[in-house]
């Protein structure tokens, strides 16, 4: 559903096959990132569909990246544990 949304904000349903290959992140990280590319491929493809596609959110990218691990930390900010008792 996530990945049709381009295609349907600028009423090209159907009018294109996409074969891709995705890895790492999840689920929904995965159909961002297909939906972020099916959108730069369809400005490339046609130019007059930028406007329509920016207004819609498509080509915005989500610059989020995993944080780097600290040293003297179990994780990026977890501390280690201090006592158990």
């Amino acid at each position: 559903m996530m990945i049709n949304q381009p295609f349907s904000a600028v009423n090209r349903d159907g009018q294109y096959d996409v074969m891709c290959t995705v890895t790492g992140g999840g689920l929904s990280g995965q159909a961002g990132a297909v939906r972020h590319g099916i959108s730069k491929a369809l400005t490339v493809f046609e130019p007059g569909l930028r406007p329509t596609l920016k207004a819609g959110g498509f080509l915005t990218r989500d610059s989020r990246v995993v944080e780097r691990k600290k040293y003297g930390k179990a994780k990026a900010r977890r501390s280690f544990q201090f006592s158990k008792r």
